[in-house]
């Protein structure tokens, strides 16, 4: 007789397990960039974020990691015909810790430098890989993205970017670029 209540409370437990997970989320058939409204820590505006997943080449080095991200972070526009927004900040979401080079400021204020990414990347339409160094973010795991290079970015259907974690293994990230207009209109980027 004692068996069946342990089976029961064994079978209940192992139902909670189950419903716990999250549902897999089906795959998406093309790549789009995600708009969400966004409010600044201090609520004095809110601004459009866009959003788009890439994929690692290969296995990522941190199996726990996030897949990287793309980050677009406008200001609307207000007035008549048509409102032009503002690029308020463009990011690269990497999710592991990246290898930080330290970069001479152009002018000397003290001792300190400034903390950069070392990258490359790679758009479809480009001879050869573009090195450059971005801001890299507090946590080391983003890096910011200057405009030029965001444009360069958004005008291109594949994106390969590379840098060097904080081990200096190679990460390896992959971007379908979907159309761009709607970032480009909501942050008043000219290509």
């Amino acid at each position: 007789m004692k068996s069946i209540p342990l089976l029961l409370l064994v079978s209940l437990l192992s139902s909670s397990f189950v419903s716990a997970q999250p549902a897999p989320q089906p795959p998406s058939s093309s790549p789009a960039w995600r708009p969400s409204q966004k409010t600044d820590a201090a609520a004095t505006y809110t601004y459009t974020r866009f959003t788009l997943l890439g994929t690692f080449a290969g296995a990522p080095h941190d199996p726990t990691s996030n897949a990287p991200a793309l980050v677009v972070d406008c200001i609307p526009g207000k007035g008549p015909n048509p409102p032009r927004g503002k690029l308020l900040a463009a990011t690269l979401l990497v999710g592991t810790s990246l290898k930080i080079v330290y970069v001479e400021p152009e002018e000397i204020r003290g001792m300190s430098y400034n903390p950069k990414v070392a990258l490359q990347f790679h758009t479809d339409d480009a001879k050869a890989d573009k090195a450059e160094q971005w801001a890299a973010a507090a946590d080391k795991s983003a890096a910011a993205i200057p405009e030029d290079s965001l444009k360069d970015i958004l005008r291109a259907h594949r994106v390969a970017i590379t840098a060097d974690d904080d081990h200096g293994s190679q990460v390896a990230m992959r971007f379908d670029m979907p159309d761009p207009s709607a970032v480009e209109q909501g942050c008043n980027l000219n290509p």
